[in-house]
């Protein structure tokens, strides 16, 4: 397969063209959700933008193995190798066993993915069903020289594995600088250099989650598992390994250290990652006050929310920003967005009721298709795709205004971009209400009116026009039947 597909690769910081090792197969590593509370925006980007390049690669007709994990484990407070274990202090704090804590907030974290019609992934592996695997990788990272033991706790020897390969590859930052920088942090003290990380800890007397290894009692670190799950089902090399844009500097730079120490290559060709969620411009995170959960954001329950949107307003509010740039959330931008996805729906509704002409007037149609094709191959520019989409909303309300004529081939083709780009690769849904039984309600009504007007009782014809139209209904009259569109 000729392949046009750029993608940009933090490792190289540059474009480049996507050649899968083994095609047509691809494998695909996202490093998924911390379970030990609801599930965050930040992540939802992360997924919704990694669920449009899965659903763009099947769409190019790739077969891709998409694993993306569970981490149910090993994961501290603050992200380091000290504190609290988050799944013990919640399981304490709800008065739960760790793995009820993490069976509510897996289910959960499903339902906002469902919600927002993302795709499953082909394996969604958890920490704790992997714990051998985390266990062997360490034990062989020991034999190469690269990790060490002291007290029942093991740690990666960043400055020895530096002597030989580029620790900071992904971050193209100086290893001097991070030496400097680096404070002396609480229960550092045993180890050799500021840098090294935990991937295997020795269990406090209360600590919950534990498992017996070469080592003594103990869980594993954070950064292990995904260096272990990613091996075990898509090899020692893979094609794509993404995330957010905050794992690169800690948890992404361990993974390739890990797993190089271990195996002696760089686990992915290309490193993709999101970029960071902001509030009327201002960074959103729960110290700032600014940050709200899937569930408010649908609701509007949220002092910074004026109302509720559904999960696909917010879906294409997320689509209309390149997945690499900044998403800013406003009231203002998801009212834009609700306007913009029901004007495109609003569309696809007419497409059944598009009549074809013996002539043309879609020039440009052909054209579109193409430079959908090229929005997407760049980088998988959704915002871009978006924009030529709704050159086929122009199009479809010309033809069904009978402002532009369509063949039976143009409407055809109109058909596939709508199928194709919007519902298959964009993984955008109609709108989330019953729009059948109010289909039946609306005709119905329509059917009341057009037995008023038969009357002459126009005074109840114009009644429910415009009241249907003050509900967000739009009539529209022609000699052989009333149809109805949404108000955009």
């Amino acid at each position: 397969m000729d392949s046009k597909l750029k993608v940009y690769n933090t490792l190289t910081r540059k474009k480049e063209l996507f050649k899968p090792q083994k095609y047509p197969f691809v494998g695909m590593y996202v490093c998924g959700p911390t379970v030990y509370s609801d599930v965050h925006l930040g992540n939802c980007r992360t997924f919704v933008s990694f669920d449009l390049i899965y659903r763009y690669l099947l769409h190019l007709g790739y077969k891709v193995r998409y694993v993306r994990n569970i981490t149910d484990a090993g994961h501290l407070e603050g992200d380091r190798d000290e504190g609290d274990d988050k799944f013990t202090k919640k399981a304490k704090l709800e008065k739960l066993e760790p793995m009820e804590i993490v069976q509510k907030y897996t289910i959960g974290f499903h339902e906002v993915m469902r919600l927002f019609n993302t795709l499953p992934p082909s394996i969604e592996p958890t920490a704790t069903g992997h714990i051998s695997e985390q266990i062997e990788m360490i034990k062989q990272i020991i034999k190469q020289g690269f990790a060490y033991e002291i007290n029942g706790s093991v740690y990666f020897d960043v400055e020895k594995y530096s002597a030989k390969h580029n620790y900071t590859v992904l971050t193209n930052r100086l290893l001097e600088d991070l030496l400097t920088n680096t404070r002396e942090l609480g229960g550092q003290d045993e180890k050799r250099g500021h840098l090294d990380f935990a991937l295997w800890i020795k269990a406090k007397p209360e600590h919950i989650m534990r498992w017996p290894s070469p080592w003594g009692i103990g869980f594993p670190g954070w950064h292990i598992e995904c260096s272990a799950m990613s091996n075990k089902y898509l090899g020692d090399h893979f094609d794509i390994h993404g995330g957010g844009m905050d794992l690169t500097a800690t948890h992404h730079t361990n993974e390739i250290a890990q797993s190089e120490a271990c195996h002696g290559k760089q686990p992915a060709t290309y490193w993709l990652h999101t970029n960071m969620l902001t509030v009327n411009s201002t960074r959103m995170s729960k110290s700032a006050g600014n940050g709200f959960l899937p569930g408010e954001l649908f609701t509007g329950n949220h002092p910074l929310l004026h109302r509720g949107y559904p999960p696909m307003t917010i879906r294409f509010f997320m689509l209309q920003a390149h997945y690499r740039s900044t998403l800013d959330f406003s009231n203002e931008a998801l009212d834009a967005s609700d306007k913009g996805y029901n004007r495109l729906m609003n569309a696809v509704s007419l497409l059944d009721k598009l009549k074809p002409s013996n002539q043309s007037s879609c020039d440009d149609l052909l054209s579109i298709q193409e430079r959908c094709y090229e929005a997407m191959n760049d980088d998988f520019n959704s915002p871009v795709l978006i924009a030529e989409l709704f050159e086929v909303v122009r199009m479809i309300n010309s033809i069904y205004d009978g402002k532009m004529q369509a063949t039976q081939k143009d409407l055809a083709i109109i058909k596939q971009l709508i199928q194709e780009f919007v519902f298959d690769v964009l993984g955008l849904q109609e709108v989330e209400y019953q729009a059948h039984d109010m289909s039946k309600i609306i005709d119905w009504i329509i059917q009341i009116r057009t037995e008023a007007k038969t009357n002459r009782d126009y005074t109840l014809s114009d009644k429910i026009r415009i009241g249907l139209h003050n509900l967000g209904i739009q009539l529209k009259d022609n000699k052989e039947e009333t149809t109805w569109s949404k108000v955009l």
